[in-house]
């Protein structure tokens, strides 16, 4: 009886499951089309339209259905028409992993495809569950593929790009498609070419062609169409790197032309770029860059080294020629107009470590023979804390940082950097008539969009200490405002130059002197005044006594004007009166010169400037 019993329960369980095999391999799909008309209107947040799904095939487990007239209005806010329409399309997917939950798509087959993709300025896009981030493109189980008559149209206002491109797809002959569009006003023609969709590694080519933009990939997907999994080869080419950051969207700026390689592999969420090498202008550059994109922040990790690197090569035509028109306008400055803003990179984070081993500038040789350093950005925190400046004689230390966090218009700057090392001859770039070991230190904070601005409403100080040197000794006699002995000097007689001191304290961009002291083994000269930032404009009234008898010493005192770049000396008129004259000849006659200079205590306001 237990048996009779046991054969008739295994009997019925086997029954109940080949006929719940016969129903799964018999099912008409095409009931379904209610359900699947509201899970994609959910799917997609508008109301999705599907003229009509049945069955194709007649039995088995891996079913073909055919849908037609599918439709799915454009997103509100991205304009008229339709987002997606379909005429026919026939979809063969796996029944078992619908028991899992799973719908597995295994061939498709369509004809009148019509996509039209936008992202809006702020990145929200028309293709995303509404609510929910973007992510990149998914894993396929695709074995094959065929398309006919299908085309993509693509817009996306932030980054200022367009196209439209015909797909076609055929298991034979495999992927192709075929376009034209725009990158940021750059015309380009597009190109893709993949093999036939099937299981196992896709290779593929995609080429952006065009004047001012040019780039080739060519690698290998582990699945088709899985751009999360693949590994590339690519070139790029192009009038300035923001041309090729419109493409990669890395957070990049604006440069002289660029040619670029690289490896490339990608195991979402991470980018791993390695065997990086190209040139920017006439600066070269090798490295590799990890990029994570696990959270809504990306992160950088890198390390960038450069043979030989130019400044100038990091601004654009555009901007070099805003440079020169400004320089005509207000003439030239000390402090670079380098833009700081950094408001728009607002969600990159990370460390790129960067050497440099020559700097080279086409305005002539440069101080700089080499730099190295460490980037660190933090949501919109940007500091270089270990930067080291190697000059021809001399080293600069320090940090540097740009905080532009909480939304803020204008970045601040934050400098500390000491000068120690070096010689007036090497920071003139050789020659000249003055020598002596230098020293200085910069400590500033100022906000402001560039360089220059920020200098212009900064405080703190700046300070240089030049000692133990020489100069002319006409020179050195005529601080000591002895104009006698600067006319009898001989021209290859000198001075020592103990001690030049300067130390600047800056309040809203205004450094007010204090000291201002240069003291030769014959004179010392005393100054006091401004200098006003940005104009770098001087105004200084100097002082100067000899330290031993003058052969004609003038009473008063010269005035310093004019620019850093460009100062101007002045004699006021009552100096070099005749009468100012006479006078000093009648003291010089009767022995009465006026007080002498004694010696600067050097030391000491050194380390006043320096601290």
């Amino acid at each position: 009886m237990k048996g009779r019993t046991a054969r008739i329960v295994l009997g019925t369980v086997a029954a109940t499951l080949l006929l719940g095999l016969l129903v799964l391999a018999l099912f008409p799909w095409g009931v379904l089309r209610g359900i699947v008309t509201r899970e994609a209107t959910e799917r997609f947040g508008r109301p999705v339209t599907i003229g009509a799904v049945e069955r194709v095939d007649t039995i088995g487990f891996h079913p073909v259905i055919a849908i037609r007239h599918l439709r799915i209005p454009q997103a509100a806010w991205a304009g008229s028409g339709d987002f997606a329409r379909v005429d026919t399309a026939k979809v063969r997917f796996s029944a078992w992993a619908l028991l899992t939950g799973d719908f597995r798509i295994e061939a498709v087959e369509a004809s009148g495809l019509r996509l039209a993709l936008v992202r809006d300025r702020n990145g929200r896009t028309n293709w995303s569950r509404p609510g929910r981030r973007e992510s990149g493109g998914g894993a396929t189980d695709l074995r094959d593929l065929t398309l006919t008559g299908s085309i993509i149209s693509y817009r996306d206002s932030k980054q200022d790009r367009t196209a439209t491109v015909r797909f076609a797809a055929d298991p034979n002959t495999g992927l192709r498609a075929e376009g034209r569009g725009s990158i940021r006003g750059a015309d380009v023609a597009i190109r893709v070419t993949g093999a036939p969709v099937r299981p196992g590694p896709w290779p593929f080519t995609a080429v952006i062609d065009g004047p001012a933009l040019a780039m080739r990939a060519v690698g290998r997907m582990d699945r088709a169409l899985d751009t999360n999994a693949m590994t590339l080869d690519l070139t790029a080419r192009a009038s300035d790197l923001k041309l090729i950051d419109a493409v990669v969207e890395a957070g990049l700026f604006r440069t002289r032309p660029v040619q670029l390689s690289a490896h490339v592999q990608h195991q979402r969420p991470v980018w791993t770029i390695t065997d990086l090498t190209g040139t920017i202008g006439r600066s070269d550059l090798t490295g590799r860059i990890t990029v994570d994109k696990s959270t809504d922040r990306t992160k950088l990790d890198g390390e960038i080294t450069s043979r030989q690197f130019d400044f100038d090569d990091l601004s654009s035509a555009e901007g070099r020629a805003e440079a020169a028109a400004l320089e005509r306008r207000i003439g030239p400055r000390l402090v670079p107009n380098t833009r700081i803003d950094i408001s728009k990179i607002d969600s990159t984070d990370g460390t790129i470590r960067f050497k440099v081993g020559r700097i080279v500038s086409a305005q002539g040789p440069s101080p700089i023979t080499a730099m190295a350093g460490r980037l660190v950005l933090d949501r919109q925190l940007l500091r270089i804390p270990e930067l080291r400046l190697n000059l021809t004689e001399g080293v600069v230390r320090g940090s540097a940082q740009v905080d532009q966090r909480g939304g803020a218009t204008r970045p601040t700057l934050t400098l500390d950097l000491r000068l120690s090392d070096a010689s007036v001859v090497s920071l003139a770039g050789g020659g000249g008539d003055f020598t002596g070991r230098v020293s200085a230190r910069a400590q500033l904070t100022g906000a402001g969009e560039t360089i220059r601005d920020a200098i212009g409403r900064s405080r703190g100080f700046i300070g240089l200490v030049v000692r133990n040197g020489t100069l002319p000794d006409r020179y050195a006699a005529a601080l000591g405002f002895d104009a006698g002995r600067m006319l009898v000097a001989g021209d290859d007689s000198t001075a020592g130059l103990r001690c030049l001191v300067l130390r600047l304290n800056m309040r809203d961009g205004t450094g007010r002197v204090d000291p201002l002291v240069l003291d030769t083994t014959r004179s010392k000269l005393e100054g006091t005044g401004t200098v006003r930032f940005p104009e770098e404009r001087i105004a200084l009234r100097l002082t100067g006594a000899p330290k031993g008898d003058a052969i004609l010493r003038l009473d008063g005192a010269a005035l310093m004007n004019g620019t850093i770049r460009q100062p101007d000396l002045v004699i006021p008129r009552e100096v070099k009166s005749i009468g100012n004259i006479f006078r000093s000849i009648g003291r010089a006659i009767t022995g009465h010169g006026g007080p002498t200079a004694t010696n600067a205590d050097c030391g000491a306001l050194a380390n006043r400037a320096l601290r």
